[in-house]
This record gives C-alpha cells, sequence and structure tokens, in this order.
C-alpha cells in the first residue's frame, strides 16, 4: 500500500484481513492406505443434478430496497466486522476477524477506522485528498483524490491496493454493484438471529461468488452477508457483520480529516506487493481473492 518496510506492511495486512486474504493451502491429505468414505446411499439419492439459475424476483426486491435506503442517505455510519476462514496446515481453518468504525457523507466524505486486530489504520477522505495513517507507526500517506467517493474508492484500490469488504454499500448506485452480473437470487425466509434484528434473509451468486444476505425486515438495512468464492478449493467462509447503524445523523466538523495523521512522518501510496515485509514478520497473502484455483500458489499457514 504505502511504500514503507513498516506502514507498508501494517496497512497492507489490515486490507488482506479487509478483503478475506486470498492465500490458499492444500489440506491435510488422507493416508495412502485410507479408504474414502462415501455418504448413505439415501443421502446420494437426495442430491439434485442440476440448478435452475433463476432471479426470484421477491428476492431482488429486498436487495433492491435495501440498496434505495442506502443510496437515499445523505449521510451514514456503521460498525463491520469482517470474519474469514485462513486454512490452517493441519486443514481446518482459522478464523481472523477484523473491525471497521465506517461513517461517511455523499457525496465526497469518507473515513474508515481499523483499531484491530491486526495492525490498525485510518483512512480519511475530504472530497480533494485521501489520507492513511498507521497510528502505531505514525507514518501517513497523502494523495489528491477524484471529487467523489465512487472515484475515490477506485483510485485507493488503484494506486494502493486500498479495498473494503462493504465497498458496495458505499458507492452511489448499491443496487447495480450487488446485483451486477448476477445469475441466481432466491429468498430463504425470515430470521430474528442477527443481533435481535428481525430480518429476510436472501441468497444470491454471480459467475464468481455466492452471497447469502440478511437485510432488515423493518429498515431494509444489510446486517450480515456471508461469501463463498466459486473458485476456492477449500470453499472457505467470509462474513461481515453490519449494526450500530445510523443514518442522516449530524457528522461533527473534523470527521474526514485527521490533524495527528498530517504531522506524522509521509510515505507514498503504493501497492503492498511493493513494500516488503519487515523481518519475521509473513505476509497473509494477496489483496484480492485468485482468479483461478490452479493460478494461486500453495502457501503455509502461521
Amino acid at each position: 500500500m504505502i511504500r514503507s518496510r513498516r506502514i507498508g506492511q501494517a496497512l497492507s495486512l489490515s486490507l488482506l484481513l479487509a478483503t478475506g486474504g486470498g492465500v490458499y493451502v492444500q489440506a491435510v491429505a488422507q493416508p495412502q492406505n485410507a479408504t474414502p468414505s462415501k455418504p448413505p446411499a439415501a443421502v446420494q439419492s437426495k442430491r439434485p443434478t442440476s440448478t435452475k439459475m433463476v432471479l426470484e424476483p421477491r428476492a431482488m426486491a429486498l436487495l433492491k430496497a435495501a440498496s434505495d435506503r442506502l443510496a437515499a442517505a445523505k449521510s451514514m455510519s456503521f460498525t463491520a466486522v469482517a470474519s474469514y476462514e485462513y486454512p490452517s496446515q493441519l486443514g481446518p481453518p482459522i478464523l481472523y476477524t477484523v473491525r471497521y468504525d465506517v461513517t461517511m457523507a455523499r457525496p465526497d466524505k469518507l473515513r474508515v477506522i481499523i483499531p484491530g486486530d491486526g495492525p490498525a489504520s485510518e483512512f480519511y477522505y475530504d472530497g480533494k485528498s485521501m489520507m492513511a495513517y498507521a497510528p502505531v507507526e505514525n507514518l501517513v500517506a497523502t494523495a489528491d483524490a477524484p471529487p467523489t467517493i465512487d472515484g475515490a474508492l477506485k483510485a485507493a484500490f488503484e494506486t494502493a491496493d486500498i479495498y473494503y469488504p462493504f465497498t458496495d454499500l458505499l458507492v452511489a448506485d448499491p443496487y447495480a454493484a450487488l446485483t451486477d452480473g448476477a445469475v441466481l437470487a432466491f429468498y430463504i425466509g425470515p430470521s430474528g438471529m442477527v443481533g435481535g434484528t428481525k430480518t429476510e434473509m436472501v441468497a444470491w451468486a454471480n459467475s464468481d461468488v455466492f452471497l447469502q444476505i440478511w437485510i432488515g425486515a423493518d429498515d431494509k438495512l444489510p446486517r450480515r452477508v456471508r461469501a463463498v468464492y466459486r473458485t476456492d478449493p477449500l470453499s472457505l467462509r467470509h462474513e461481515l457483520d453490519l449494526s450500530n447503524w445510523q443514518i442522516d445523523q449530524e457528522i461533527p466538523a473534523g470527521t474526514f480529516t485527521s490533524e495527528k495523521a498530517k504531522t506524522a512522518s509521509p510515505m507514498k501510496f503504493d501497492s503492498p506487493a511493493h513494500a516488503p515485509a519487515p523481518p519475521g514478520l509473513k505476509p497473509l497473502g494477496n489483496a484480492k481473492p485468485p482468479k483461478s484455483a490452479s493460478a494461486q500458489p500453495a502457501a503455509k499457514s502461521p
């Protein structure tokens, strides 16, 4: 992200956590003399031979309602907790979690605070410039930015691999972002198990990912998203919990900048791939999920 042995790893590690890593390893192989287990015949007979791809109107309507609620918000804040599975050398995955405190004001203000786990980092965008700050290292990268949140998010990704798992909720047209390439959408049913809020569950998929989304039955705000990527040979799960929603609240002056960050040692924005890790610290993996399983080399987990 930023060309520095310290801030590059610190901020890139946060981003790797944000995007669900992208490193895959082979599960522990069975002993050569082991006999693969087979499911009972009754279970085998119940497996569907094919799935009809449809976009159910009820499911699409719920996605549209959630998107419209987000797009209409002049300002909003929420807490996002991203959890993702990371493969271990023994086979069963390890769960990593990252919290984001998000505040935005349309069309040109955004703040994302990552207190941990992993390296803490802060991102500020005020309509003119964007700033990435590592408070522990006291290092900051600043760059000019486009005049919209959409443009700033794109610039941050292209210049520094900065990407957040809730990006589709922040853009001007969330519905277009959420349903891009959709080949399957269906209504699952009601749930009251996410933060004690009544929600409606929807499944959605395109050629890359299968999602399950919990949408508030009354406020139409997304409460949870679970994803599995098609090219992931281990079918690792990525989950995003969204809470503490505040819509159209008054935002204090100075929210979208940091005076402390401005006094930090300056660094340049850069891709995490270009920033070497400090001695003794191994990077978790790529900032984006691999396009194909065959193209992703095996790696060892801590």
